[in-house]
């Protein structure tokens, strides 16, 4: 970070709840559009409130994975400069900070009213995320009793004993999360030749990837094909849990061709420019997110395995959050009630 936060207070305590408020925002926005069936229009209005609120905090941001290419995405462009260092005459009066977003992750999950839609964001210092283009990444990610026990490039029979043997469990008690998509035929078969269980998700894998990390959620592992900025902004949690994400990009002749079809032709080298030389190696939580002082932060829009959904209320609205930070290691569950109606209003309480 610059040197005013260096020299001073920790990063959590400069912007740890504006990011808070960040997520918050667009998760309450994109929630009033829950099961309208328009996921563009749910991720529009999500990612207009996020770059909203955004623009209110006392940073010098940068978005090194937002919502696409300058000339594919009105907002949160990768590269777009956000927050109030970015506006003219304020250069250099705040910290410099490098951004990665996904305003709504499950656009679908959003759009039907499925679980786990989230908001979420990841913050660090200038480099701290790596640059990482819309290009699919086959991932595995464990938590942190396995972390270090499992290795992408091994059957997925061998990783499931593994994990299996860190939890003191049976291969048989293990629930392994999987994106339900074609390309994942045969590591299904092979989960389920192994004797583990399975859940199938529509889409969502970074929210199930936290899962993964976290005790008492059900879930002990993500493994499959899903997308690259996703999987650094899952780096950047298992960077705050203690958790272990390994992954490697995977280029158009290694897709199907309906998914080929999704990559744009000159990839490599864009990826190149990004300065990622050798794409078919692997990288692990600490080059996905190589930063000293990383933030995490996401709500949930609607139910899911560790967020519930916005609620709404006739004084206000109720969120809950996941705020993290490897500066303290602390992990905060944030549950907040926003009150509206003038002073007539009043606070709800039901337990979670």
């Amino acid at each position: 970070m610059s040197e005013q936060i260096s020299a001073g207070r920790p990063l959590e305590h400069d912007l740890l709840f504006d990011f808070l408020r960040v997520v918050e925002a667009a998760a309450i926005e994109a929630a009033r559009t829950m099961g309208q069936g328009e996921r563009k229009y749910s991720d529009q209005v999500a990612v207009e409130k996020m770059r909203e609120v955004m623009d209110t905090i006392p940073m010098e941001g940068t978005i090194v994975i937002g919502e696409g290419e300058r000339d594919e995405a009105p907002m949160l462009y990768i590269g777009e400069r956000v927050g109030m260092g970015a506006k003219s005459g304020n250069e250099g009066k705040y910290p410099h900070v490098d951004i990665a977003v996904d305003p709504l992750e499950g656009t679908n999950l959003c759009a039907t009213g499925a679980d786990n839609a989230i908001a979420v964001l990841a913050a660090a210092e200038k480099g701290g995320l790596l640059h990482a283009p819309d290009v699919y990444m086959k991932k595995l990610v464990v938590g942190p009793s396995v972390k270090g026990a499992v290795d992408i490039d091994a059957p997925v029979k061998d990783n499931l004993h593994a994990i299996a043997t860190r939890l003191k469990r049976k291969v048989e008690d293990l629930t392994i999360v999987v994106m339900d998509r074609p390309r994942h035929r045969q590591l299904v078969r092979d989960i389920r030749d192994a004797g583990a269980r399975i859940r199938l998700i529509s889409d969502g894998d970074l929210s199930a990837g936290i899962s993964a990390a976290v005790a008492g959620s059900g879930v002990h592992a993500l493994m499959g094909i899903g997308g690259g900025p996703e999987g650094v902004i899952t780096a950047a949690a298992m960077k705050c849990l203690n958790g272990e994400i390994q992954a490697r990009f995977m280029m158009p002749e290694q897709l199907e061709e309906e998914e080929r079809s999704k990559i744009a032709p000159d990839i490599a080298d864009r990826m190149a420019s990004m300065g990622i030389k050798d794409p078919s190696r692997v990288f692990d939580t600490n080059e996905l997110a190589p930063g000293k002082r990383i933030i995490f932060a996401a709500t949930g829009v609607t139910d899911g395995t560790i967020l519930r959904g916005v609620r709404f209320f006739g004084t206000g609205k109720r969120t809950q959050s996941l705020v993290m930070t490897t500066e303290t290691m602390h992990v905060r569950f944030v549950d907040t009630v926003h009150v509206e109606g003038g002073p007539d209003s009043f606070v709800r309480f039901d337990r979670i």
